[in-house]
């Protein structure tokens, strides 16, 4: 009876002395195409180039296999994997809550959060929380959520209108622009303010140091004052004067 022992299956692609077949299609270090070759050819080549022969397309009849560089081909590979990760948008919900009767300087702080949100490409849920008599008067959270969407309406549009959950009323906020998006032009300023420092302080660096009127005035007072002194001390003597 069979029995599976578990264990990974392997995704690398087989290479050199592990490829099993007679013959296969053979393409050239520069994608050229040499044509179906023994495999005992295609190892030669291989040798002869100091490349790896790596089987490309294993489900093909007769497998399709490659002259390259595999450890270099396996670098780039994952440099290009951990690339798109980096630029890989990820869906994000922000939460921000209120209160019907928010006072105006909370309710600007709140705004400037929802407006960064929405900037950076995440979606905002509002939640109005009601308590005690509040809950009559679910109006007062319609009106506010209506505001809130009108103050930000250059940034994001209503993605799920104002609906009733139990003591709260949720709206959901969606931005204008898409995830990639804020992060391509966050990464392009970051890199205009990175360049800005680094060409102020080269500036600085290289700039000439200018002497203030101030500091004018100061030196040729200095320089005044010495002079004077070097004439007093090369002025002769004067002699006493004798009484008859």
């Amino acid at each position: 009876m069979w029995c599976y022992r578990g264990g990974s299956i392997s995704t690398e692609p087989r290479i050199n002395d592990r490829i099993r077949v007679p013959e296969v299609r053979l393409v050239g270090p520069s994608g050229e195409q040499v044509g179906i070759v023994p495999l005992a050819k295609a190892l030669e080549l291989a040798q002869e180039y100091d490349l790896d022969l790596v089987e490309v397309a294993a489900s093909a009849r007769p497998p399709v296999c490659k002259l390259m560089d595999y450890g270099k081909f396996k670098y780039e590979s994952a440099m290009k994997a951990r690339e798109a990760r980096k630029n890989q948008a990820h869906t994000v919900i922000k939460e921000m809550k209120l209160r019907p009767k928010i006072d105006p300087h909370d309710y600007d702080t709140k705004k400037g959060h929802v407006v960064r949100f929405l900037k950076q490409g995440d979606k905002v849920k509002i939640t109005i929380m009601f308590r005690g008599r509040e809950q009559s008067r679910p109006e007062l959270g319609f009106r506010l959520l209506q505001r809130l969407a009108a103050d930000v309406e250059d940034l994001g549009f209503i993605e799920s209108n104002p609906k009733q959950d139990g003591r709260n009323m949720i709206m959901v906020l969606g931005p204008h622009k898409k995830k990639t998006e804020a992060m391509a032009e966050a990464r392009e300023a970051q890199a205009a303010r990175k360049a800005e420092r680094q060409g102020v302080a080269h500036s600085e660096d290289e700039a000439p140091s200018e002497e203030t009127p101030a500091e004018a005035a100061t030196d040729e007072a200095v320089a005044s004052t010495e002079a004077t002194e070097a004439v007093a001390d090369e002025a002769p003597a004067e002699e006493p004067k004798t009484e008859a």
